[in-house]
């Protein structure tokens, strides 16, 4: 009776040592899975943070790339820059002895505008820019003949509207082009003061087919009041030389709008 009381008395003290272990345990457990939850989650926390300057270094890259417009100003500088070094902007060009002509060079404008006064007519030139002509020249036929007003479409060129008019008002003008050394006139014809605009005078018929007598009177004509080959010699360097500076200011204009 003795022992089984004692035996009694010892289980029920050891019940609840029992129980507070298995709680213990549960506890551990359950602090240890958390522990393991958050170091498993802790390399995605860290992969999303370190993603965010990769997005943030891309942005700024693309940002520094140059427009459109930026890279068209970088190619006009550059052929500015290029003009500039190989071209003498400011070389005047010498007019041969006794030339009588007043120039009037406007910058920006395609032509150049010659004047001067003969004998009471007032004389005008119109001078275009000139056609170059590149490549190999054809060899010369030696049974052409040599005459100015042959047609030369190997030649450079030079447009030349030259317009002589009277005190009345009353106009002659000749439709030339200038080549080396020499003046071809392509078609003349009378303008009136009161002649407007828009109507087209009779131009005659073709310069080359008149007498040769009339045509060398008509060069004669226009050789006395300062258009011959001296004079359109000259001409050639100069608007070769206006044409790099109107090249070189229709660059910088261009520039100028795209910066604006």
């Amino acid at each position: 009776m003795a022992l089984t009381a004692i035996l009694r008395k010892s289980a029920s003290s050891l019940a609840p040592l029992s129980s507070r272990l298995a709680r213990f345990n549960r506890s551990h457990h359950s602090a240890i899975f958390t522990a393991s939850s958050h170091l498993s989650r802790k390399p995605t926390t860290s992969t999303s943070t370190s993603f965010v300057p990769i997005f943030r270094y891309s942005s700024a890259v693309e940002a520094k790339k140059p427009s459109s417009d930026e890279s068209l100003i970088q190619v006009l500088d550059s052929e500015i820059k290029c003009v500039l070094e190989t071209d003498d902007q400011n070389r005047v060009e010498e007019s041969p002895s006794g030339f009588p002509f007043k120039i009037e060079d406007i910058p920006g404008q395609q032509t150049v505008i010659l004047t001067r006064e003969y004998q009471g007519d007032h004389v005008k030139v119109e001078v275009g820019m000139p056609d170059l002509v590149t490549g190999e020249q054809p060899e010369a036929d030696n049974d052409d003949d040599d005459d100015d007003d042959s047609e030369k479409p190997n030649q450079a060129s030079l447009p030349l509207v030259v317009t002589i008019t009277k005190d009345c008002g009353t106009s002659l003008e000749f439709s030339c082009t200038g080549y080396p050394d020499a003046i071809s006139i392509d078609s003349l014809s009378v303008r009136k003061s009161e002649t407007s605009e828009d109507e087209m005078p009779y131009e005659g018929p073709d310069f080359h087919d008149l007498d040769e007598n009339l045509k060398k009177a008509f060069h004669k004509y226009l050789d006395i009041r300062g258009i011959k080959p001296a004079t359109t010699n000259f001409l050639f360097e100069f608007m070769l030389n206006k044409d790099t500076r109107e090249y070189t200011l229709w660059l910088q204009n261009i520039k100028k709008f795209i910066e604006t």
